[in-house]
């Protein structure tokens, strides 16, 4: 008979790392200088993107998109985090704890969508140069970043419904650095196998076939290159998809890591380190710092726009 989820456990306690005590101080403020780089570089970046004209285009449109998600995991997991680096460890409310997997999940699900939807705009770009203004106009942007919205609501409201049939009568300690799924799930008292099945069954759609999307488009781009006659030319187009395939290579080679191996029982313990702190962190703290670095350092647009909204400003101080 399934539980509701106003079970015995109200409040979680986050372990966090182990033997920061001599580095912790160090941590914190390596975590915190991250954090503020990390919000301040993609506001940038929708800042620029929002103030020049030329960047008014479908690709800028949807890294707009990708900064926006890319704050939103950042400021779910990191300023939580840097209570628990200081305080070695720190209790969350069970509902908060609910909240932080929910918005943890959309916005890594959100951004696997927005992946492939840039993988399909330089497909287009590249592959059917001809008919891009008119496969990728406004209105498809705007379907494409509504449906993308839908989908997240829509697999919030699934595990949110799945997880109330969830009995939590402890324990109520997590080792880890933020309410993520398999931690989560270890705490229930009840057989969270249907939640089990519904996220394998959820992944497919929205995380592999994603993957799937982006490996065919760049099967095509490549081929696309090859083609072109000169090495000029080759590289040329090469570089409009350079810092998406970087971001795309950083983003799912962590993710996939670590959800393509879940059972870390049967990993070693030095390995289970990787597995279980240093590849979270890498999708949850790394890749929201590196994405508009790759994009601003290697784009001469962003550049050049950059430096535009920079000498405004200075001349209107």
């Amino acid at each position: 008979m399934p539980h509701s989820n106003s079970s015995v456990v109200t409040e979680i306690f986050l372990l966090g790392f182990n033997n920061l005590q001599n580095i912790k101080i160090f941590c914190f403020l390596l975590l915190l200088i991250i954090f503020c780089v990390t919000v301040c570089g993609n506001l940038l970046i929708i800042l620029v993107v929002s103030y020049s004209r030329s960047l008014h285009s479908p690709m800028y449109f949807f890294l707009t998109q990708l900064s926006f998600t890319d704050i939103l995991l950042s400021t779910t997991i990191v300023p939580n985090m840097l209570h628990v680096v200081l305080y070695e460890g720190t209790f969350v409310s069970f509902i908060g704890c609910l909240i932080q997997f929910y918005v943890f999940s959309a916005s890594e699900i959100l951004e696997c969508l927005l992946l492939s939807v840039m993988s399909y705009d330089r497909y287009q770009a590249i592959c059917n140069p001809l008919q891009y203004n008119m496969v990728m106009d406004l209105t498809f942007c705007m379907k494409a970043i509504l449906l993308c919205w839908v989908i997240i609501f829509t697999v919030i409201l699934a595990l949110s419904v799945t997880m109330n049939f969830l009995w939590f009568c402890g324990p109520n300690v997590i080792e880890h650095f933020f309410c993520d799924f398999d931690p989560l799930l270890e705490l229930s008292c009840s057989d969270p196998f249907f939640l089990k099945v519904e996220d394998m069954i959820l992944a497919v759609p929205y995380v592999l076939s994603p993957f799937i999307v982006i490996l065919v488009s760049y099967v095509y781009i490549i081929i696309t290159i090859l083609n072109i006659p000169s090495v000029s030319g080759r590289q040329k187009t090469f570089s409009t998809c350079s810092s998406h395939l970087a971001v795309v290579s950083l983003y799912y080679g962590s993710l996939l890591s670590i959800y393509l191996f879940p059972n870390k029982k049967s990993v070693k313990k030095t390995l289970s380190l990787f597995y279980t702190v240093v590849t979270p962190l890498l999708y949850t703290v790394v890749t929201p710092l590196l994405n508009p670095m790759i994009y601003s350092l290697s784009n001469r647009d962003i550049k050049q726009a950059f430096k535009k909204l920079k000498s405004k400003m200075s001349s209107a101080l």
